[in-house]
Parts: structure tokens; sequence; C-alpha cells
């Protein structure tokens, strides 16, 4: 028998799709496949490598010698190779070797691998994810928690630094199945999103620098594994979101980049394909069979890992053609301007083809620019995003808290400015794992005073962040207070939770969390101009902030106040809509937490006007405290 039998998954339809960068679906086409052909078991490869010369496919199984099977080239045109060879089993490792047509020869991995070598190892593993899924009720109703009027509160998780073993070691995808959806539903998060878990070789990178674009990384097992971690959050009743990259990837040998001898999956001109930031190629958006490659990446993770939502990496930097460029260092469009237009049409197509093809998904762009429309629907002349990373809110929410509480009253238009853009998109409020690195200090250090007033100013910026107009973020350690900066290569330090400061401030997130589900005003609304409104915006010289959060009734409306000093106001008057009794949902100051206890659980208003109402009633506010209160 022949090493390498002439074999296809593919048909001529498959082949017009792919050419015309329509082809969603590549991944159960090319790349390795278990499969049978004439009664014997074996593998189906196929790789795209138009350029290439020649292609072998090589491995222990013929001690990496490309001369023993080599591929066969397609008819078509297409620049796909493809063959069976028999007898390879699963769990075999393989890499392509590729001639090019200038003589050079390289080893590379297969850019649709399931499954890869445990890094520093870089070859791809011939696998099949053998799972039965138990998430069938999760999957018929997600529509009914991932819809933008429901609860989002999502816990950012990097997996290899969230908790590790005694040894330092790395906890599987199994043991985090046990502990951290334990934990998060404990706390109360409706989500999670894990920072890339796609296949990447170099730690530091925190999974930014993809090689496997449809393997999730073997640091923590193997695929299946990463499926019962996906069903057992489901399982809990949380959405699962992935951090995903088609803005760049690196230069590693065995990776994409001069895939076939060529610039296969990169941009030739450097001005477009090569990022200064990251040092690192991007995507050639404008070749229909790179825009295939990764429509197909996003589907297959909706599609193969159930996870319920992509939250799109660096979107800023495929918008702008001048991105992190100097002068001279960029060529405009044909408009003479700098969006990258291909970049925009691959976005729009991906979101439209994702929307369409998963009930209840959503797509979150983290994009730090004034370009509109990014939230926006693609038929209406959007990006197609479901959401948008409200990256202004939290610059300038971290500026204003950070100064001392005497100057605050200089700064209140911090604080006030987001509401002024607030609804122009859909926004979710983040404090990611960017905002507690590199010498930016981690949030508890990053508040002013003694440690009272530091436990005190988080609270009060927790609390703000919930009763905020839009979704939220909090990125883990946040949630306890973790006092040092993140460093990816250890735990977080899960040890500070036996101090009351920190007991408290995680109680607090899980009554941030139980408000939040449990008051429609706090998301009904959430990306509506008719959910909010100012009682007070302007009492700058006393540093409060007073508004009403609304529903779909009026009977779900709450009002919340925040003092951002540590004078406690006595007999603040406050105008509210009705002279109903106000009974007290959420104090940041309650003791439980770590705080004073000062605020009246219930207060009945007077008929007297103020704050232009008809009603209003007087309270004492809390240092660095705020309150939540429904009529």
């Amino acid at each position: 028998m022949a090493n390498v039998l002439p074999h296809s998954f593919f048909t001529e339809f498959d082949i017009n799709l792919f050419k015309a960068g329509k082809h969603f679906r590549l991944y159960n086409k090319l790349g390795s496949h278990i499969t049978t052909l004439e009664g014997v078991g074996g593998v189906y490869f196929a790789v795209w490598a138009p350029s290439a010369k020649a292609v072998s496919v090589v491995g222990n199984f013929n001690n990496w010698d490309a001369g023993t099977h080599q591929l066969m080239v397609r008819w078509d045109s297409s620049g796909i190779w493809e063959g069976f060879i028999p007898h390879i089993k699963k769990g075999e490792i393989y890499k392509y070797k590729i001639e090019a047509h200038n003589g050079a020869v390289t080893e590379k991995a297969d850019p649709f691998a399931r499954y890869c070598e445990h890094p520093p190892k870089t070859a791809s593993v011939v696998w099949q994810a053998d799972y039965s899924w138990k998430d069938q009720d999760w999957m018929h109703t997600r529509a009914n928690y991932n819809a933008l009027d429901k609860p989002y509160s999502v816990y950012e998780v990097h997996l290899g630094s969230w908790k590790r073993n005694a040894d330092n070691s790395f906890l599987s995808y199994k043991q985090l199945a046990t502990d951290l959806v334990a934990y998060v539903k404990k706390m109360g998060f409706t989500h999670v999103e894990f920072m890339p878990i796609m296949e990447y070789p170099y730690d530091p990178s925190w999974g930014y620098q993809l090689t496997g674009y449809y393997a999730p990384t073997s640091r923590f097992g193997a695929p299946e594994e990463f499926k019962e971690l996906v069903d057992a959050l489901h399982a809990a009743g949380i959405g699962v979101i992935l951090d995903w990259v088609p803005s760049h990837f690196p230069e590693d040998a065995h990776g994409l980049g001069y895939f076939d001898g060529s610039h296969l999956y990169e941009h030739p001109d450097r001005r477009k394909g090569y990022h200064p930031d990251w040092k690192s190629l991007i995507f050639n958006y404008g070749r229909n069979e790179v825009r295939a490659f990764l429509i197909s990446n996003a589907v297959f993770w909706l599609d193969q890992y159930h996870i319920d939502g992509l939250r799109v990496d660096a979107v800023a930097s495929m918008l702008y053609l001048d991105y992190s460029r100097e002068e001279g260092e960029w060529e405009p469009n044909m408009y003479g301007n700098n969006e990258h237009l291909e970049a925009m049409s691959f976005i729009r197509e991906m979101n439209a083809e994702v929307y369409a093809s998963f009930e209840g998904i959503q797509t979150i762009a983290e994009e730090s620019t004034a370009f509109t429309g990014v939230s926006k629907p693609v038929h209406l002349g959007g990006l197609g995003f479901g959401m948008k990373w409200m990256m202004g809110w939290m610059h300038d929410t971290l500026e204003y808290f950070k100064k001392e509480p005497i100057y605050r009253r200089h700064h209140q238009n911090d604080l006030t400015f987001s509401m002024t853009y607030a609804f122009t998109e859909n926004f979710m409020l983040p404090f990611s794992h960017d905002e507690v690195v590199y010498g930016k200090q981690s949030l508890i250090y990053r508040m002013p005073g003694d440690e009272w007033q530091r436990f005190a100013n988080l609270r009060l910026l927790f609390g703000y962040m919930f009763t905020h107009p839009g979704a939220n973020l909090i990125f883990m350690g946040g949630e306890f207070g973790q006092t040092a900066e993140w460093n990816f290569q250890q735990s977080l330090d899960w040890h500070l939770t036996q101090y009351d400061f920190h007991s408290g401030i995680q109680k607090l997130i899980q009554d941030l969390n139980k408000l939040y589900k449990k008051e429609p005003a706090l998301y009904q609304k959430q990306f509506s101009p008719d959910g909010f409104e100012w009682i007070e915006w302007n009492d700058a010289e006393n540093s409060v902030l007073s508004y009403i959060r609304k529903g779909n009734t009026k009977e779900e409306q709450v009002i919340i106040i925040g003092n951002f000093t540590p004078v406690p106001r006595e007999k603040y008057k406050l105008g509210v809509p009705n002279n109903t009794t106000l009974k007290l949902l959420f104090n940041s100051d309650d003791k439980a937490y770590g705080g004073s206890g000062i605020g009246k659980k219930t207060a009945k208003p007077s008929v007297q006007g103020w704050h232009g109402r008809p009603n209003s009633v007087e309270l004492n506010l809390p240092p660095l405290g705020i309150l939540v209160y429904k009529q």
C-alpha cells in the first residue's frame, strides 16, 4: 500500500466557497481528521500552501523524513495539499515540512490542529475530542441569560494564574471545572471571560500571541477536558466568553508567518502586515482564504466548544492603517483616509455570520477610540458587535479615584462626562487585566488614604460601577482587593481573604451581583437613555452624585446616591419622584463589608420639592459610600 493515498473531504462547492472567502466551516475540511478509507483506519491531512513546491507530513511515525509521506496538490488552483495516511492514530505528533519554490524548507505546525504539544514543544497532535455534552438545557435557553437586556457581570480570568497547586504547577481543566466553577457561582458572576486559551508558545504573552488558533492550550489538559470545564460552567448557569485575537500573530518559526515561503496569512506590505507595538504579523484581511480561516475560527469555538461569546482583542489596531505608526509608515486607503477598509469588512462579515448561525451569543469589542457604530448592527451600517468596552469610562474613573478626596470637587466632570456618550454604544465597563500590571498597581493601591479609606474607596468604586449604565467586567483578584500587581507566573494571593477588609470586598461583590441580578432597573435598559436619569450631577462642592436607574415599569426604578469624600453628610436633601417610603437595598458602607454602618434603612419623603422634583428626603450619606434605595 502506498504511503499516502489520494483522498479528499472537499467538494467542488467547498473549493468555490474557499476561494471566495465564504467557507466558514473550514475546520471540517482542513487539518488532520481521523477517518477510514476502504476499511483501513488512518488520518486525512489537508493544508493550504499555494506557493509550496512540495508538502510532506512528518512525525515520529516516519522519523521526520520528508521523503516518505508527501501530500498531493489539488488540480483546481486552490493551493490545497491533501492525502490519506493509513494506520496513523489519535495522539500522533506531526508537522508539515514545506519546501518553497526558492528552495527554503520549513517545518510548520498545522494551522487547523485541534491539539498541540505542551510548549515549549511545537508539534501538532492528531486528535478527536470525543465528548458527550450535557448542556442542552443551557444551549436552548441561553438567549434568556445572554441577551442585552439581561444581567452581564463578567469575571475575567487568566487560567494559568487564578490559582495554582502547592508546587506552583497549573490547575488542570478538570480541577478548574470544580474549583473555579464553584467560586464563580458563589460570587454570583453571570459570565466568565477567559484570556486566550488557544495554543500559544510564550507564557509572558498571556496568550495574546497565538500559534494554534483551533486548539485549546495543552498547558491545562486535553481538548475534551476544556469542554468539561465549559459544560460545568453551563451547568452552574454561567456563560463563557473567550478572548479572541484576529488582529495579529507571532513570527515563531512553526507558526503562520511566511507559511509556504510566501506571505500567506500576513499582508505582504509591512505597513499593513507588521505590528510595531507587539512585533508581530498582521493578517491580510483582503485575502479571501485568510478571511475564511479567521471567520471559521470564530465559528469553531461557538460550534465545537459551545462558547457563548467572543471578546475581540485590539479592534482599534485593526480599524486604522496608522495605528501606532508615524507619518510615512502607513499608506492611506482608496479614499485618502486612515480607515482599514478590508479589516472593517472582515469584522462586519464575521459578526454577521456568528449572529446568524448561533442563537444567544454575543461579540464584544475591545476598542479604545471614538470609532462610531462599533455595536450597531451590520445591516444598519455598524461593525456588528453586541457590546464595546468603555475604555474612556475606565480611564476617567480611575483617574478620579486616585485623587485625594479634598481635590475631587474640582474633577466631578471626570465622573459625569461618561453620561454624555454612555448610550452611543452598548458599553461594558471593564476593570481588566491591563489595569493591574506594568507599574499601574493593583486597584486597591490606586486608592488614596489610609487603609480604611483605601478599602472604602474600592467599595465605592465597585458600587458606582454596578449602578452605572452598562454591563460590568472585573479582572480576577479585584473582587477581594488583591494588593500586589497581577503576576502571570503565580497564583492570586488568596490568603488575603482571611483578613476582614479583603473578605469585606469579596462579600460586597457577592451582594452587588445579587443586587444587579435582582433589580431589573439595573439591567433591562442598561444600554438605553430611557434607563437613566440624573437627580443631581452638579454638587461638586460636596462631591455627591445622585441618579435614577429605570426598568420597564416605574415600580422597578432605583435611586442611587454616592458620597465621594470621607466626610459623612448628615441630612443631605435629595429630590425624589414621589412620597413613597424609600427602602435601602445596598450600602457600600455596611459593617459587613468593613464600613462604618452609616445610612438609613428606610426614609419617608416630605412633600417639599427639591432638585426639580415634587418630593424630597433627608438622608445620612456615609463616608466614601454609595447607597441604593427603592421607593
